[in-house]
């Protein structure tokens, strides 16, 4: 009965470890999207906002 034990732990640390390097993989693919500067406002606005 031990057996069986030892041999699932082993099948789920191995699929863990093989599941993160896959996600490691396509992770790599992947391009993060940057954050684009918003377009200054015009002196004039913050004239007329005060």
């Amino acid at each position: 009965m031990q057996e069986h034990w030892v041999w699932l732990i082993i099948l789920l640390v191995l699929g863990v470890v093989v599941s993160n390097l896959m996600v490691l993989k396509y992770s790599s693919k992947l391009k993060w999207p940057t954050k684009n500067k918003p377009p200054k406002e015009n002196s004039e606005d913050d004239s007329s906002k005060q």
